[in-house]
This record gives C-alpha cells, sequence and structure tokens, in this order.
C-alpha cells in the first residue's frame, strides 16, 4: 500500500464532505468538487479524518489508494485554499486583457485568441503576467497549458507565453561564415 494512502487525512475546517454512492464530494469557501471513487478501494470519513485503503489485497487497490489519496487531498486544498498556475508573455507587442471574463490574447498571430474559462476558473491578468485561478488542480493545470499552446516559448528569442519560472534553453541562431576571397 501507498505511504501516502496510509496516513490519514485532515479535513481543514469550514469543508463539508461526503461519500455516498461511490461519489467523493466536498465543499467549502472556494467552490465544490465531485470525484468517483473506483469499487476496489474503501474511503471512510470519521470526525476530523479521511482514511482509504484498498477493499481487497489485489494489486490494482494498492496501486490506486496512493493516487486517490493524492486527489481527495488536492480537493479538499482546493476548495478550502484554492489552486493558481502564473503564466508570464514575453514579446514586442504581445499583450493580454480581459473582456468580461474571456481572455483576450495579442502573442503576434494575425488575430487576437479569445480564451473562454471553463466552470470554475478565473482569470486576472497585470502587465504582462496572466493568473489561472480556481478550486479544482487538474482544471487550472490544464486551463494554464491551454493559454500556453497559443504561443509557445520558442528557443531562439525566447517570445511567447511561459509559466512563472519556467527557463526556457535559448538555441543560438545561423553563424556567419566569412569566405575566404
Amino acid at each position: 500500500m501507498s505511504r501516502l494512502a496510509k496516513k490519514p487525512i485532515p479535513i481543514p475546517a469550514g469543508v463539508a464532505t461526503e461519500f455516498r454512492d461511490g461519489v467523493f464530494g466536498v465543499k467549502g469557501p472556494k467552490g465544490e468538487l465531485k470525484r468517483s471513487i473506483p469499487r476496489n478501494l474503501a474511503l471512510e470519513i470519521s470526525g476530523s479524518e479521511i482514511t482509504i485503503r484498498p477493499v481487497s489485497e489485489g494489486r490494482r487497490g494498492r496501486i490506486f489508494s496512493g493516487t486517490y489519496a493524492s486527489h481527495v487531498k488536492n480537493m479538499l486544498d482546493g476548495v478550502s485554499k484554492g489552486f493558481e498556475k502564473k503564466l508570464e508573455i514575453e514579446g514586442v507587442g504581445f499583450r493580454a486583457e480581459l473582456k468580461g471574463s474571456s481572455l483576450s490574447l495579442n502573442v503576434g498571430l494575425s488575430h487576437p485568441v479569445v480564451v473562454p474559462p471553463r466552470a470554475g476558473i478565473s482569470f486576472k491578468v497585470e502587465k504582462n503576467a496572466i493568473t489561472v485561478s480556481g478550486a479544482d488542480k487538474e482544471a487550472v493545470g490544464d486551463e494554464a497549458a491551454r493559454i500556453r499552446r497559443v504561443r509557445e516559448p520558442e528557443p531562439y528569442k525566447g517570445t511567447g507565453i511561459r509559466y512563472a519560472g519556467e527557463v526556457i534553453r535559448r538555441k543560438s541562431g545561423k553563424k556567419v561564415v566569412a569566405s575566404a576571397v
């Protein structure tokens, strides 16, 4: 069994949890999330702790116990604190702006790219930085990756959209060789 799944997961204050018909749900100040739990795992809510253990000693139960313990912990953190990913835009004339709740990106293409948010996701723009935030960790990461895919950072000039703190390995351009005449 996974080391993660052996430890009980504490439930933060102000978060309500329920497990019914194989679906685990949490509700907190930042939102509400639900996830189905496989039949080969038993999820027990006791007081202010959640424990996950395999129903049988089969391999699949042991494999999934740590994965779903991590999912449950992320759900609890998401509805209590929330998650956010920061992206940076670099390039001459590259900019982002909010139009309603959608994000409009002008990143050197012939037209502005409008990215509508998924349910539960919000955008914030400050100068050349975009912040994607929400309660669901997977949805926040997917939305940030979708924005980054609009104009991925290129290795020659370093322009494009990148994650905050991401290091782009730069390549040298073509070498100019003087011909001997």
